[in-house]
């Protein structure tokens, strides 16, 4: 009922009429551009914002595209492959031609209402793209979706009941835009000290090649065929740079028990890594794993098997200089691949090598340093995470509360996107 009344008294008595969105906006086309060339062009601080679908963007100047490619219009970019999610955008941009966008050309559609409510059904969209090898929307799903449009016989109080809406909404998105700057800001303090810290420009330090400092031991092959709820924990390599952080307790994913005499496994302590990913970054990214037990690792990962603190470890490995020497044994091939032989050749100081005691102290000091940057930009349960994701969960709920108008019998009858509208 609190919904109801709610709506019932931002409309005051208006009704809503459910048009197609194809019918209420205009959607826009791409420009034919490849990765590879948005990658050659991509400048940080070039005006004009390309989407390349999924997440993927690139910054370009004005000259790089032509003309009748470039859109000026507040619009709503639909990501229709791979990620398949809604986003504004008011500023110049263009898209690659697999994608497509709306924008209005009329005085009674508030584009940014629009938006919202796509975004409450996101799930919805995402649901018709699981069913492809790659999740994908086409066009039409789009076009014939239909939005509820308050008052449509007069367009300057339904403008107004939009603009309330969005009024709202947008309130709880500046608190979470405020909040993921200030989240950026603090990254980038952390990664300052952290790379400070682990830089030892001054005390005693000496620089160990990983393979003198420890082994590498290589996974073993399990699929998603294999996962089920209770059984043989498992760190899988796509989980490590999508769902893990510098360490864990805890395995994520489970496969069948009689797989575990087939399988291979990190020891608690090891620091298990990647050798495929899209990004270097990603490639060769670390995890300490700190479990009790013993878990089983994808051929797709390593785990280093050393005698330091595992945490200091997987913060060395995570440090900008040492990015920047791991991309040397990364090959750029269909998948960027981890050169094993070459990154093992990659050194990490040990404080005091020459008393192990005095080293593991030092290394524990540093740690317990980054632990807390580390929790203040990660943490879910503590720290900015936590506030960004408590201010999502609100303007959820009032997106809810705003943009859950009621459907006339008749129309949802005949209407073969008659669900579309459930979150």
């Amino acid at each position: 009922m609190r919904n109801l009344d709610f709506l019932e008294k931002l409309l005051d008595g208006a009704e809503v009429e459910w048009k197609p969105l194809g019918k209420v906006l205009v959607r826009a086309k791409g420009t034919t551009i490849t990765a590879g060339r948005m990658k050659e062009l991509h400048k940080e601080d070039a005006p004009l914002k390309i989407f390349a679908g999924g997440r993927t963007v690139a910054f370009v100047d004005f000259d790089d595209i032509p003309t009748k490619d470039i859109n000026r219009e507040p619009s709503i970019i639909v990501k229709s492959r791979g990620v398949i999610e809604f986003e504004y955008y008011d500023k110049p941009f263009s898209h690659k031609n697999e994608m497509w966008s709306y924008h209005s050309n009329n005085d009674y559609i508030h584009v940014r209402y629009v938006c919202h409510f796509l975004k409450l059904n996101e799930r919805y969209f995402q649901g018709i793209g699981s069913k492809m090898q790659m999740p994908q929307i086409a066009t039409p799903d789009t076009d014939k979706f239909e939005i509820p449009i308050p008052c449509p016989e007069n367009p300057k109080k339904s403008l107004e009941i939009q603009a309330e809406i969005v009024r709202i909404l947008d309130t709880f998105t500046e608190l979470t835009t405020e909040l993921t700057t200030e989240l950026t800001a603090r990254k980038k303090q952390y990664n300052y000290y952290r790379d400070q810290l682990l830089s030892f420009e001054d005390g005693e330090v000496e620089w160990k090649a990983l393979g003198k400092i420890g082994e590498f031991i290589r996974g073993k092959r399990f699929t998603k065929a294999d996962y089920v709820k209770d059984g043989v924990s498992v760190i899988h390599y796509g989980e490590i740079y999508t769902r893990y952080g510098v360490f864990t307790t805890r395995a994520l994913s489970q496969v069948r028990s009689d797989m575990a005499d087939s399988l291979r496994y990190a020891e608690p302590g090891d620091v298990v890594i990647t050798d495929v990913g899209e990004t270097v970054e990603d490639v060769g990214k670390a995890v300490a794993w700190l479990g009790d037990e013993k878990v089983a690792i994808h051929d797709h990962c390593y785990a280093f098997r050393h005698s330091m603190n595992p945490k200091f470890v997987s913060y060395c490995m995570q440090a900008a200089s040492f990015i920047a020497e791991k991309a040397k044994y990364v090959a750029s091939t269909k998948v960027n691949t981890l050169l094993i032989n070459g990154y093992s050749k990659i050194a990490i100081p040990v404080p005091y090598p020459d008393d192990p005691e005095k080293s593991l102290a030092e290394q524990a000091r540093i740690v317990a340093i980054l632990d807390k940057f580390d929790t203040l930009t990660t943490s879910l349960t503590e720290g900015l995470p936590r506030e960004i994701e408590l201010r999502q969960k609100q303007y959820a709920y009032y997106r809810d509360l705003l943009l859950h108008f009621t459907r006339p019998v008749q129309a949802i009858a005949k209407n073969p996107l008659e669900n579309a509208h459930e979150s």
